[in-house]
């Protein structure tokens, strides 16, 4: 009986992992030798010690391209889109991914294909 009592406020002792933030869109526009990046998250921002905090371009072997970090929460606003610009990709490359990261779960563990055009 004890170790289930101690079970139990394990349980109730350990943070529940929040859901990952959401990539629902992402649109691009060629600005000269540069992209710019809008992305739209979504996540349940619960206040200035758990929000989506960033999200970044990688190329499709995940190598870091750009990074866009987000300064506070979005608790009354969801979703919301961010944009980034400057970004200079590698010649050739047609597909790019996009990966939110939230303050406390860190970086979602799906990314957002983009087709470039």
């Amino acid at each position: 009986m004890k170790r289930l009592f101690t079970a139990i406020l394990l349980c109730l002792a350990s943070p529940a992992l929040a859901e990952e933030p959401q990539i629902l869109q992402v649109s691009t526009q060629k600005i000269g030798a540069a992209w710019r990046f809008s992305v739209t998250l979504q996540h349940p921002d619960t206040g200035w010690a758990h929000y989506a905090d960033g999200w970044r371009v990688l190329d499709m072997q995940g190598k870091e391209l750009g990074l866009r970090n987000l300064a506070h929460p979005h608790e009354q606003k969801q979703p919301f889109t961010r944009s980034l610009g400057g970004i200079v990709l590698p010649a050739g490359t047609t597909q790019v991914q996009v990966q939110a990261r939230c303050l406390v779960d860190s970086w979602a563990s799906e990314t957002f294909i983009v087709d470039l055009k």
